[in-house]
């Protein structure tokens, strides 16, 4: 069953690509998705990291929670649900 994660603190710069290549060098990605605002279609700073298994999010969390990424140090954890 895949695991989504929530990535925050992302530099404006980082795309869709970018963040599903940091993400698979720890698992396997299912998807990839930068949150855009709706009326400029900028990036809102965050998105979201769908991983193959547990195994592979857990990896992707200790792996680069705190991490650097463009210059930027990220916060990776586990989504919550929506209601």
């Amino acid at each position: 069953m895949s695991t989504k994660l929530f990535v925050g603190s992302l530099p404006w710069s980082v795309d869709d690509n970018t963040l599903q290549q940091a993400f698979e060098a720890h698992g396997g990605v299912v998807s990839a998705k930068i949150v855009k605002d709706r009326d400029t279609g900028r990036s809102r700073g965050f998105g979201f990291v769908e991983m193959e298994n547990s195994t592979d999010a857990n990896n992707a969390i200790n792996a680069l929670n705190n991490s650097e990424l463009k210059g930027r140090s990220i916060v990776v954890n586990k989504a919550n649900p929506r209601n």
